[in-house]
C-alpha cells in the first residue's frame, strides 16, 4: 500500500508546474473555448473550422491525408465529418483513381462559410498577439511543430 511518504505533495506540485503536456492541454482547451465562442454565430466550432480549412485545396484531399494533417485517426475524422455533411458543407466521394480511397470535397456552402469565418479567425489571432505581445508566435509555432 502506498503512503504519503512514497509520493509527497511536493512531487505533485513539481509535476503540475513542470509538465509540458498539462500546460499544453490547458492552453489548447482555453484556445478552443475562445475560438468556439468566436465562431458560435456561424454555428461552427474551432475544430470544424480547422477541418473545413484543411479541405480548401486545389484538389480534394483524401480522408487519410486530412486525418494525418489534423493528427486524428480516421474513425474520429469520419465522426467529425458527419455534422458538416448534414449541413452540406462537405461531401465525401470515391476517389476516381483508387476506388478504395475517399476524397473530401468542400462544397460551395462550405467555402462560403469559410469566407465568413476567416475574418473571425484573423481577429481572434490579432487579439491573442496583442494580449501576448512578448511572445514570439513564430517560435511557439516552431516548437509545437517540433513536438508534433
Amino acid at each position: 500500500m502506498s503512503t504519503a511518504e512514497d509520493l509527497p505533495h511536493s512531487v505533485t506540485l513539481m509535476v503540475r508546474d513542470a509538465c509540458l503536456c498539462l500546460h499544453t492541454q490547458r492552453a489548447a482547451r482555453a484556445l478552443a473555448r475562445r475560438f468556439d465562442e468566436a465562431f458560435r454565430p456561424l454555428g461552427l466550432t474551432n475544430g470544424q473550422f480547422s477541418l473545413l480549412m484543411s479541405l480548401n485545396r486545389p484538389e480534394p484531399p483524401t480522408l487519410g491525408s486530412v486525418a494525418a494533417l489534423l493528427a486524428m485517426d480516421r474513425t474520429t475524422l469520419t465522426a467529425a465529418l458527419k455534422p458538416l455533411k448534414r449541413r452540406k458543407l462537405v461531401k465525401v466521394a470515391v476517389d476516381k483513381r483508387d476506388r478504395r480511397s475517399r476524397r473530401l470535397l468542400l462544397t460551395a456552402a462550405g467555402r462560403a462559410l469559410l469566407v465568413k469565418a476567416l475574418p473571425i479567425w484573423k481577429a481572434g489571432h490579432a487579439a491573442l498577439e496583442k494580449e501576448l505581445a512578448n511572445v514570439s508566435f513564430d517560435e511557439l509555432r516552431a516548437a509545437l511543430r517540433a513536438i508534433a
